[in-house]
């Protein structure tokens, strides 16, 4: 996204955090109303640029760094993480997403998904729905315990379906 963000909204990432910067906005909602609504951004580039820019504006990278580290051993396994990243955050300006040192967490009121690269070659996608049955790939909690009533495995970006994008938006309204 950031390598097409000049393309896709006429700014590259140093322009926008110029503009935000003459800007009293502080809050990541308040830039995300400022960005969506006076630029006419939608969601996902709206979110890179605030969390971009308030990474910059606290001098710290540390959710940029845990992400990378996260996948510095696994690059291939980093288009699903963008992938889900990419569908969840368009779900609401109350997502939020949150990077810990072996997962990032996605919430709202509550967690309602974890991206976890858990080995060489799959992301373990969490979900935490009130009461659902397992079926077919959507298995038991596994590694993620009670943090996560379900897992799905992943191996590639394309296994983010409609089928995982519902599981996904369900999980989101179940967490408000």
């Amino acid at each position: 996204m950031e390598q097409n963000l000049k393309e896709k909204t006429g700014r590259d990432l140093e322009e926008w955090k110029a503009l935000l910067a003459t800007k009293e906005l502080i809050k990541h909602g308040e830039i995300m109303t400022f960005l969506k609504g006076e630029c006419g951004l939608t969601h996902g580039y709206a979110n890179l640029i605030a969390l971009k820019f308030r990474e910059a504006d606290a001098a710290s990278s540390a959710p940029a760094d845990l992400v990378e580290a996260q996948y510095e051993k696994k690059a291939s396994l980093r288009p699903i993480y963008e992938r889900l990243r990419e569908v969840m955050v368009e779900f609401g300006d109350d997502v939020e997403v949150a990077p810990k040192k072996a997962a990032v967490s996605f919430r709202r009121k509550r967690q309602f998904a974890l991206v976890q690269p858990s080995t060489k070659t799959r992301v373990d996608l969490g979900l935490k729905f009130d009461d659902k049955p397992t079926a077919g790939r959507l298995e038991g909690s596994g590694p993620f315990g009670t943090m996560c009533s379900h897992r799905v495995q992943l191996t590639e970006p394309e296994q983010v379906d409609e089928e995982l994008i519902a599981w996904l938006r369900e999980a989101y309204e179940q967490a408000g």
